[in-house]
């Protein structure tokens, strides 16, 4: 499921954006979580407040306060690289200056359901290309699409309800999932992740340090490491940082 933002200070706008969507989404079976801002401030604030973030901004770039273009400039700020932005607008001669913000997609309104139709599933082609930088497990009832980069640590967890029962803790929040945590060691090798622990993986880029037999990841939580891993865990961190300083 990809999360994505409508941004316009016309509810008739927001509306027909999300109405594209949800067509497109019953063509393609591509899932949309929406949310819908009447301004660039209040996108803003999401962010500020560390809320969940998104895959897609559709930011209109003329609304009251702040502009599209500000606002993108304000979530690019607060080191939100990854969103893919698609700019609205009426007036080409803003194109230029969108540039410095990292624009998938510029579009001139009134847009034509089968343009909009057309760019989003070039960029669905775009994720798909990033495959390596994402993966999607299945939380509740929904598939979740989550950034390699945005994992702390996956944590097998008892549970007397869900067998094999997985926590994917993530920068914003956990997810609960179901799946093999050995699976994922193995699928995640190669992409900066290490399993220190019979029932725990771990994402290298959000070590804080190493202490006494654990490990304190970049949100506070500490993972035990197992005994026989200490060793192998501290020469492959070392190594870690060493190809990183490179």
């Amino acid at each position: 499921m990809y999360r994505v933002a409508i941004v316009d200070d016309e509810e008739n706008q927001r509306k027909l954006v999300k109405n594209m969507l949800i067509t497109l989404s019953i063509k393609t079976n591509i899932d949309f979580e929406f949310e819908l801002f009447d301004s660039g401030e209040q996108l803003v604030s999401h962010y500020e407040n560390h809320k969940t973030p998104f895959h897609i901004l559709i930011l209109d770039v003329e609304m009251n306060g702040i502009n599209g273009i500000q606002t993108a400039r304000r979530i690019r700020s607060l080191n939100n690289l990854d969103e893919q932005i698609v700019f609205l607008t009426s007036y080409p001669e803003y194109m230029v200056e969108s540039f410095d913000v990292i624009t998938f997609q510029y579009l001139i309104k009134p847009i034509a359901p089968p343009i909009l139709e057309e760019k989003m599933i070039k960029l669905f082609q775009y994720f798909q290309a990033l495959d390596k930088k994402f993966m999607i497990i299945k939380s509740a009832y929904e598939e979740v699409v989550l950034r390699y980069d945005d994992i702390i640590g996956i944590e097998a967890a008892k549970s007397l309800t869900i067998k094999s029962k997985l926590n994917f803790i993530t920068t914003n929040q956990i997810y609960e999932s179901k799946g093999i945590i050995s699976d994922y060691a193995l699928a995640l090798k190669d992409y900066n992740f290490l399993q220190i622990h019979r029932s725990v993986i771990i994402n290298l880029i959000h070590v804080k340090k190493f202490a006494s037999g654990a490990v304190l990841m970049s949100n506070g939580m500490e993972f035990p490491i197992g005994r026989s891993k200490i060793k192998e865990v501290k020469d492959f961190y070392t190594k870690f940082m060493i190809m990183k300083v490179n």
